[in-house]
């Protein structure tokens, strides 16, 4: 009498171990991030900075200025580096983590005001110190927040919305459980500064007019903006929203009010230096009254949302 069950003799498929690659990416991911941030931004700016917007050696010019020369390659580095190592290091539910500190808008109005009102006026109270500001201050009105608001906003849904999702919601939080909130803010700070480089052979950084230290200058300035935007971060329970609020209104201030009150001054040069000086001052302060700290209260998983 034969069974009418038959026994399946073949032997059981296994799943294919992860590729080297994969393997490397998930034993260092950071490191995989910066990687990938670099190579995909600098490809992508490569029309730009060797055509005609750059050092010439392309027989064209990228369409568009820096808004197709630039903001491509931004979207394309940190932001799409992220999504990827997070993808292959920590799954679906690592990109849940990952994008609920991107939508963490409950935090408070006073942080909306103290970045709204706070960022402009620390800038332009500094600039006056430069020589020559204080005595060719044009008097401003209230037709400049009609140019700021709107342009807080584009700035805030393309130059932050490119860079921020990386730098500090990736980045940031493995940083400081491997090194703390100061040295970790000092590499990162350091690290994104460099990756703006490439654009100062371009007419992004006032190619062919770029002082030898102006480069520099510009990745000293990052670092203690780094650590003011680290203590927001760790303040308002890693908010994105917030930290990329600040990185569009230092922007917006720029490029919407600040020539328009400081008509005589270098709108290329002297923002570094107000920056710089700014916020190196309030980075120390923070660093004192913090011990060193910037808010980090406890030391979680990068991957988790707290």
């Amino acid at each position: 009498m034969t069974s009418d069950s038959v026994t399946d003799t073949r032997p059981a498929t296994t799943p294919s171990p992860p590729s080297g690659t994969v393997q490397l990416v998930r034993r260092h991911p950071t490191a995989a991030f910066f990687v990938l941030a670099f190579g995909l931004s600098w490809l992508a700016w490569a029309p730009y900075v060797l055509g005609g917007t750059g050092l010439g050696l392309l027989p064209f010019s990228v369409p568009g200025g820096q808004l197709l020369g630039v903001l491509p390659g931004a979207f394309l580095g940190p932001l799409t580096a992220a999504f990827i190592v997070t993808s292959v290091v920590d799954g679906r539910a690592g990109l849940r983590h990952w994008g609920a500190r991107l939508v963490r808008f409950k935090v408070g109005w006073r942080w909306y005001a103290a970045v709204l009102i706070g960022v402009p006026a620390i800038l332009i109270t500094t600039t006056l110190l430069l020589p020559g500001a204080l005595g060719n201050v044009a008097n401003p009105d209230l037709s400049l927040l009609a140019l700021y608001l709107p342009m807080l906003v584009l700035q805030f849904f393309t130059t932050a919305m490119a860079e921020e999702p990386g730098w500090r919601d990736f980045a940031l939080p493995r940083l400081q459980v491997r090194f703390g909130a100061v040295r970790g803010t000092v590499l990162l700070g350091t690290l994104w500064g460099c990756w703006h480089l490439p654009l100062f052979l371009s007419d992004w950084g006032g190619w062919p007019d770029v002082p030898l230290l102006a480069p520099v200058e510009f990745v000293a300035a990052c670092i203690p903006l780094s650590l003011v935007m680290t203590w927001v971060f760790n303040r308002t329970g890693q908010s994105l929203p917030i930290v990329m609020m600040l990185h569009a209104g230092i922007n917006s201030t720029y490029s919407s009010v600040w020539s328009r009150i400081f008509p005589t001054l270098d709108v290329v040069r002297d923002p570094v230096h107000v920056q710089l000086v700014a916020t190196t001052v309030v980075a120390l302060v923070l660093i004192v009254a913090t011990r060193g700290r910037l808010g980090l209260s406890t030391v979680t998983s990068p991957s988790t949302p707290g």
